[in-house]
């Protein structure tokens, strides 16, 4: 692996769970790491605080992925259709700031890209896309538990009502990416 082609994404989609159990499928995601970035609260945040919507974190990934085998412009591509990118503050029944639509960049040219995709794709949405373009500030990894939280937890009930739905979804739709 050339390390020149080793890139990081951070990105925001509701709940973290059902993030990170779409980009684990994905080819050339070497890594995933749930947490919580874009607050003002000082200090790390837990994930009762992060939950209370007072911090003004959201739930994110950061996602280590290997440029030469997917780009960032398809993982956002992938990212603004596993998700809602229409609704404000919300995803699914999951409702506060901390479950915003949001791509943290990392750099100039990830944030040329991330507008460059959310343009690309708003035609296929009725509704405009709220997905907040930012610049990443702190990372704060979340607790050890939040932590490929689908594969160890797959028989949990959100995961198979709202999750293994949007791996259909995926496979359906993102067959050539995936691992």
């Amino acid at each position: 692996m050339n390390n020149s082609t080793i890139q990081i994404a951070t990105l925001g989609g509701g709940c973290f769970w059902c993030v990170e159990a779409v980009f684990n499928e994905i080819k050339g995601v070497e890594k995933i790491v749930s947490g919580y970035t874009g607050g003002t609260a000082p200090g790390k945040p837990t994930y009762r605080e992060v939950c209370s919507g007072l911090t003004g974190h959201a739930e994110v990934i950061q996602v280590t992925f290997d440029s030469s085998i997917i780009t960032y412009h398809d993982l956002l591509v992938i990212f603004m259709t596993s998700h809602d990118p229409t609704t404000l503050n919300r995803q699914g029944g999951d409702t506060g700031t901390q479950y915003r639509s949001v791509i943290y960049y990392h750099d100039d040219t990830q944030k040329e890209i991330a507008t460059a995709v959310t343009n690309e794709v708003a035609p296929y949405y009725q509704d405009p896309i709220v997905t907040e373009i930012s610049a990443l500030g702190v990372f704060y990894e979340a607790e050890e538990y939040h932590q490929d939280y689908y594969r160890n937890n797959t028989e949990q009930g959100f995961c198979s009502a709202v999750i293994t739905p949007k791996l259909a979804k995926l496979r359906k739709m993102h067959a050539d990416k995936l691992k």
